[in-house]
């Protein structure tokens, strides 16, 4: 009867850690993806900066015409 009690335990104790190292590689996965995200999000964001300087360039230049246009009309 000990000894059955002893080996249910050792099962369990068998399968909680299984588990535990399973759920660490699942964490270690989602850390690396983590990872991964903020660097593809940093990118966009640079990208995302990038690109309204370049709007913002595009709206001074339209302004410029604008009023080249108006000082020729008078």
């Amino acid at each position: 009867m000990m000894q059955n009690a002893i080996e249910r335990l050792n099962e369990k104790i068998s399968a909680i850690l299984h588990n535990y190292h399973s759920l660490q590689g699942e964490v270690e996965m989602l850390r690396m993806e983590l990872v991964t995200l903020k660097a593809e999000k940093e990118i966009k964001d640079q990208e995302i900066l990038r690109l309204n300087e370049e709007n913002s360039r595009k709206d001074l230049e339209i302004e410029e015409i604008v009023q080249k246009i108006e000082s020729i009309l008078g």
